[in-house]
């Protein structure tokens, strides 16, 4: 029996209240989150936050440098970091804080699914070259079922979104259908 969780990457206020491909995600979300809770899929919400001490900014790591310095948008306590509030999770739903790319790194996100006997992930969120792709990759490593759906996903990079889609992800093994084509399934 495969059980499924869908996973809602960075769709946090910040991102989402200043970069327009991330905004463009939404209206998808607002069809998506209700379909997927009443047929009992588990909701796990992930957002991006580094420390303002900017102890876990590596010197040498230049995009997390520059995340860390563009004031408090991406400080893990900021209100800019919190869940988009036209999406926010229900009481009971799992906020996953992670300080890089990957929903794994350094999280307690692959804990969480095994408890749940979860061995399927559905990938959503912004932006697909980043949070997406990382989280795809280390999710197959993992050995999770993958599918990704494709508008429910934005890169500030369109024909970095598109390349991903339409290439690497499905010849990673994920499935790769729209929001409709999903929530059809359900």
């Amino acid at each position: 029996m495969t059980t499924t969780a869908l996973i809602v990457g960075d769709l946090q206020a910040g991102i989402v209240d200043n970069y327009p491909f991330a905004a463009a995600v939404l209206p998808v979300m607002e069809r998506v989150l209700p379909a997927a809770r009443a047929a009992g899929i588990p909701v796990i919400f992930i957002r991006f936050g580094l420390r303002a001490s900017g102890l876990d900014v590596a010197a040498g790591n230049q995009v997390i440098s520059t995340l860390h310095g563009a004031g408090t948008l991406f400080h893990e306590e900021s209100p800019e970091t919190l869940v988009h509030p036209r999406i926010k999770p229900l009481p009971g739903e799992a906020v996953v804080l992670k300080h890089r790319a990957s929903a794994f790194a350094a999280t307690d996100l692959d804990l969480l699914l095994r408890a749940q006997r979860i061995d399927s992930l559905v990938l959503t969120g912004v932006a697909t070259g980043a949070m997406v792709a990382a989280t795809l990759y280390d999710a197959a490593d993992r050995d999770y079922r993958l599918t990704v759906l494709s508008d429910a996903c934005a890169d500030g990079e369109p024909d970095v979104h598109d390349f991903l889609i339409n290439r690497v992800f499905p010849a990673r093994g994920a499935e790769v259908l729209t929001s409709h084509e999903w929530t059809a399934r359900l």
